[in-house]
């Protein structure tokens, strides 16, 4: 199927997909910050805060849990990363913050998998 054939399904899935870790986040005590947040150098799917953790979370939903985490390649990292230190950047009290980038990895009939500090810049 090429890949314009999967847009709509794709847009659909993606956004139950982000709804699902959306309350997975808010069930560990995480406050939602933003969602879909968009800069030139990048887009995070989710932000969410606890205490004075950033999380900037990659939602990835594949059929299977580990084609989810293949899913999460080095470039698109690199523009999270990108992203994410302008948002840090643009919080009022931003010197007293830590972020961390996570991943929530989802497969149809499966728990989500949150993968916390899974990767480093």
């Amino acid at each position: 199927m090429a890949r314009t054939d999967r847009g709509p399904e794709r847009h659909v899935r993606g956004r139950a997909g982000e709804a699902r870790a959306v309350w997975w986040l808010r069930l560990q005590g995480f406050r939602i910050l933003a969602r879909n947040w968009r800069h030139p150098l990048g887009e995070i799917d989710i932000l969410a805060r606890r205490g004075r953790l950033i999380v900037a979370v990659e939602v990835k939903w594949r059929d299977s849990v580990d084609r989810a985490a293949e899913a999460v390649l080095p470039a698109q990292r690199h523009r999270i990363a990108r992203a994410a230190a302008v948002f840090l950047g643009q919080q009022a009290d931003a010197a007293t913050l830590s972020l961390r980038f996570d991943a929530m990895l989802l497969a149809p009939g499966r728990w989500p998998r949150h993968i916390r500090d899974a990767w480093r810049v």
